[in-house]
């Protein structure tokens, strides 16, 4: 199927901060038009095809970094994080580059202890790499845990770097605690980054945004991604503090759980109550379909100041159906969002399951 400062001004409130976002993307899709730098004589040369793809994927700069990337990026769990599921999952990420997907979204946990995610893109990235801006992240909170686990994941990806780097699922002040303490995974980041085996540093949350917008506070973080979607006001709103915040810091914005893993699709259909506990222990039981289209679902987050939105994805058929949405896109208003979340509040607990995990 995620101010210290006295003399700055508070934080938009929601009203201010909706057009704040339309505007931005209004920008951000402007710039999408504008010619793609030139190929240096050492990139790999595309198809015509490829090439024909690339020119309708929609773009937008990743904050600060001066990358550019695809309004719509590839999430590494859904197909890609399946047992044994190369046949399903390689098409999928071959296929993604040649629409013009570059964000490549994935994590040492996503396909268990085998790391099926981080394999599938290996397979494929050991010919296209020069393609992708390629992301992976740590769970560990310590320097020398973080280290061993970014040394894995570059053997898996057959790489020997990533573009991004991030603090996985940071959510509670214990979180930010170990990670910044001495001999905390922020060291790891930082050596590795001194070492240029990864670019750029950034950080992941889905549970609360307090901690988020403290870590952010801490450290000049080149992106975050974090869990929002068009339930977002009804429960924990990252949208109220935090995304105002990452834009002032010129971050790159990286926008998941815009479906609420299905959640909020009126297309979906909820599995038994039983096998919803052996899938997420603790979440809030799903007993009915959501009420939204995919479009809407996507028009919504992308109208939201994002770089991209990442999606995972089951099939062919979905990665094709969300990439004609993405080369189709533009801004929502403010009367279409504000529309959108109000029909998102009957479904907005289970769309937003990722804020009731029991955290400490």
């Amino acid at each position: 199927m995620s101010e210290n400062n006295a003399t700055k001004k508070s934080p938009p409130n929601r009203r201010e901060f909706l057009k704040l976002g339309g505007v931005m993307t209004a920008v951000l899709a402007g710039q999408s038009l504008m010619p793609a730098a030139p190929t240096s004589p050492s990139a790999p040369l595309l198809s015509a095809a490829a090439n024909v793809a690339n020119a309708a994927m929609p773009t937008r700069n990743l904050g600060k970094t001066g990358r550019r990337v695809s309004i719509f990026g590839l999430g590494g769990q859904a197909a890609l994080e399946r047992w044994n599921n190369e046949a399903v999952a390689v098409p999928i990420i071959e296929r993604a580059l040649d629409l013009g997907i570059n964000y490549l979204d994935t994590a040492p946990i996503y396909g268990g202890e085998n790391r099926w995610s981080e394999k599938y893109y290996g397979q494929v990235l050991k010919k296209r790499r020069a393609e992708a801006f390629l992301t992976s992240k740590t769970k560990e909170r310590t320097r020398d845990a973080s280290l061993r686990m970014l040394e894995k994941s570059l053997e898996l990806l057959q790489t020997d770097h990533l573009d991004m780097w991030m603090l996985h699922d940071i959510g509670t002040p214990s979180d930010i605690a170990e990670v910044f303490a001495k001999g905390g995974a922020m060291e790891a980041l930082i050596e590795a980054r001194d070492q240029k085996m990864v670019r750029h540093l950034g950080l992941t949350g889905h549970h609360r945004p307090d901690c988020l917008i403290e870590g952010i506070n801490r450290f000049p973080f080149d992106c975050i991604l974090l869990a929002v979607n068009a339930a977002d006001k009804h429960h924990f709103s990252f949208s109220e503090q935090l995304l105002p915040l990452a834009v002032e810091k010129q971050m790159g914005i990286i926008g998941m759980k815009i479906t609420g893993r299905s959640r909020l699709l009126s297309s979906w259909t909820p599995p038994p109550l039983d096998k919803q506990k052996r899938m997420w222990e603790g979440v809030v039981e799903a007993k009915t379909p959501g009420t939204l289209t995919m479009r809407e679902a996507m028009y919504y987050g992308l109208t939201l100041p994002v770089s991209t939105a990442i999606i995972g994805v089951d099939s062919m058929a979905q990665l094709e159906e969300n990439a004609r949405l993405a080369q189709e896109f533009t801004p929502l208003s403010e009367a279409q969002m504000a529309a959108i979340g109000k029909k998102t509040e009957p479904v907005s607990q289970q769309a937003l399951f990722f804020r009731y995990f029991q955290r400490t």
